[in-house]
This record gives C-alpha cells, sequence and structure tokens, in this order.
C-alpha cells in the first residue's frame, strides 16, 4: 500500500514540475488542442448524453467545452457529491449560466432545484477527471475515490475518457486495480487507447 502511495506521490509531483513550466498561455493553447480533438472524437459527437466534470485545481478546464456542447444540443450530465455517502449523483443541465450553483466545497454543481437527475445507464461517454494517468488508461485523482466508484459503475457500453496536457502522462500507475482504468485519453499531442 504504501508503495502505492509513493508512487502517486512521485507522480504527482513529477507532473506538477512538467506543468509549471508552461505560461497560462501556453496551457491555454493546448487545451485547444484538446478541446478540438474532443469535438473531432467520434465517440464524443455521436454521443447523446455525456457526463462532463466541473474542475478542480490541475484537471483540464471543462466550461468551454461544456458550453460549446450545449450549443451543439448534445445532453449534457454534471456531478454533484454526496460527501456523507462518498457517492456521486448526476443530473443534466440546460444552460451552463443559469443551471449551476457553487457548492460547499467550492465546485460548481447542477442545481439540484432546477435540473433532471440522471441515471448512469443512460450516459454514452463520461469525461473523467484526473491529475495523472498513464497508457493502460491508468488514472491518480484526488484520492477520494468517487470517479473510482463511478467509473466501475458506468455501464459497458459507455466509453470512459479523460483529457490531459500531453505532460500529464507519466511511465506508470500504480493501482490497486485496474478495473478503475479509463479507456481513453486525449492530450494536446495524441489520442491514448487503452493497452
Amino acid at each position: 500500500m504504501d508503495e502505492i502511495k509513493n508512487g502517486k506521490i512521485n507522480n504527482l509531483t513529477l507532473v506538477a514540475n512538467r506543468l509549471e513550466n508552461f505560461t497560462k498561455e501556453e496551457l491555454f493553447e493546448k487545451y485547444k488542442k484538446i478541446e478540438d480533438k474532443l469535438f473531432e472524437f467520434a465517440n464524443f459527437m455521436e454521443a447523446h448524453l455525456v457526463f462532463l466534470y466541473s474542475p478542480i485545481s490541475n484537471e483540464i478546464p471543462t466550461e468551454r467545452i461544456i458550453k460549446k456542447a450545449l450549443q451543439i444540443e448534445k445532453g449534457i450530465a454534471l456531478p454533484v457529491f454526496a460527501y456523507a455517502k462518498n457517492a456521486i449523483n448526476l443530473y443534466k443541465i440546460n444552460n451552463y449560466d443559469k443551471d449551476l450553483v457553487t457548492s460547499a466545497n467550492d465546485i460548481l454543481e447542477p442545481d439540484i432545484e432546477k435540473c433532471k437527475k440522471i441515471s448512469l445507464e443512460d450516459i454514452d461517454i463520461a469525461i473523467i477527471p484526473g491529475l495523472a494517468f498513464d497508457d493502460k488508461g491508468g488514472r491518480i485523482g484526488f484520492g477520494n475515490n468517487f470517479y473510482n466508484k463511478l467509473i466501475t459503475k458506468l455501464p459497458e457500453t459507455c466509453r470512459k475518457v479523460s483529457l490531459a496536457y500531453e505532460e500529464q502522462i507519466v511511465d506508470q500507475i500504480q493501482m490497486e486495480s485496474r478495473k478503475f482504468t479509463v479507456d481513453i485519453i486525449i492530450t494536446d499531442k495524441r489520442i491514448i487507447y487503452k493497452i
């Protein structure tokens, strides 16, 4: 267990050191390449209902992606975190500016009074956040296991995709189980299909 924890810390330090070499403008240019690739990605374009997230810290920003997807009338579901149960509930949003509220943890979440709750079974493609990834679909998140649980509950037919700067790709992420991996990682340089 300590080996996994130390591996995560080392990988996160490596990624943070790589990313600090870029200006905000350079990161935005890299982000735009990722966004363009996502909107050219057949699984994303064919999906009726897309799960996305509101970013925290160094996760790839999603505001522009969500707004652009809503403009082309794609269904968008975002998470509402139930911390007491360590669970995520999904709600469909129709308007980025009107349907979101800031949670107690300072994360933009759907307003559950306005938005419709969505079943995991209805998600066609899930965009899963993370801080570091490997080419086997391994990912490191914030360690609260919300997304690990979500990954295992999504239907088999649902593509699990992460967006990452190329600098977030590391040689290997040690994981307790490979059932928590994503299928595809879209970076500013390439699309990685899980080996």
